[in-house]
């Protein structure tokens, strides 16, 4: 007798503070240079998690230990209980969708296009009825609507990081993992991606941000993890972490934390030298 066909295994739904991702102990190393050393960190429902430090200090590689695409020297990654290889690709990407910092197209997609590629898990499921209101969605809260008949090579740098953000957004996934989603945008749309990544959170889902700018995590991040020479100097809420001596001493660069007028948030000055005496 022929087994039944049971389909990809869904995510089961997780209440607010329940760990999906979990990361212990993990070391990767490139040739002699270890680049992590030790990590452990917890990925959780409901959060938005900012991961930031200097250049350098691992943060493209501890993105790619969550999403399981790092090679380990030790430690292990878990995605709801299990290791990574205990899912398969289809059900990994109903549990994470990952956006790089560079997103590439090959063949001549239109924006739209591109977007419902994020669908592409839930294909031939009950989920897939909702597709259109899904992926039109997506593109209004990234406005992109306007852009979905245009091709996605023919996008400005902007657009592009906008266009590949609705895709990830339409692929409602459990965790959305997202590396300098703002690096390419402006102010305005900076604001936007962590705005719009703090209301997908709210949905109970996990977010992760790799970001350079400190203000912005100190906004919109429920917790920071200080990432520096491959280990976490620091996790837990920005206006606890981001204290002027620790990222003085990881940035090697001294600066002010002051409150932000309205919201309270941490804002971080650099102590600049006057132009005066620069010449």
């Amino acid at each position: 007798m022929r087994p039944l066909f049971r389909g990809p295994r869904r995510p089961a739904y997780a209440s607010v503070g329940t760990t999906l991702i979990r990361v212990r102990d993990v070391v990767v190393e490139f040739g002699e240079k270890r680049v992590l050393d030790g990590i452990d960190l917890d990925i959780r429902a409901g959060e938005v998690l900012a991961i930031v430090g200097p250049n350098g200090a691992g943060k493209s590689t501890l993105l790619n230990v969550i999403t399981g695409d790092a090679e380990l020297v030790s430690g292990n990654v878990e995605v709801d209980g299990h290791a990574w290889h205990a899912w398969t690709g289809r059900e990994l990407a109903m549990r994470r969708a990952v956006l790089l910092q560079q997103v590439d197209v090959s063949f001549p997609f239109t924006a739209l296009e591109v977007t419902e590629m994020g669908r592409s898990p839930w294909a031939n499921l009950p989920e897939s009825q909702n597709d259109e209101q899904i992926v039109h969605g997506a593109l209004a809260r990234t406005e992109t609507s306007h852009l979905v008949a245009r091709s996605y090579s023919s996008l400005s740098g902007g657009e592009r990081a906008r266009v590949a953000l609705a895709r990830v957004l339409s692929q409602t996934a459990a965790a959305m993992l997202l590396d300098e989603p703002t690096a390419a945008l402006d102010i305005r749309h900076q604001e936007q991606v962590l705005a719009t990544a703090r209301r997908y959170a709210a949905t109970g889902s996990a977010v992760v941000v790799i970001i350079h700018d400190l203000d912005l995590a100190g906004a919109y991040a429920d917790r920071v993890a200080v990432l520096a020479h491959g280990r976490i100097a620091a996790d837990g809420p920005p206006e606890e972490v981001f204290s002027a001596e620790l990222l003085s001493h990881v940035y090697d660069y001294p600066v002010h934390v002051v409150p932000d007028p309205i919201t309270g948030a941490p804002v971080i000055v650099p102590i600049r030298t006057p132009k005066e005496q620069l010449l």
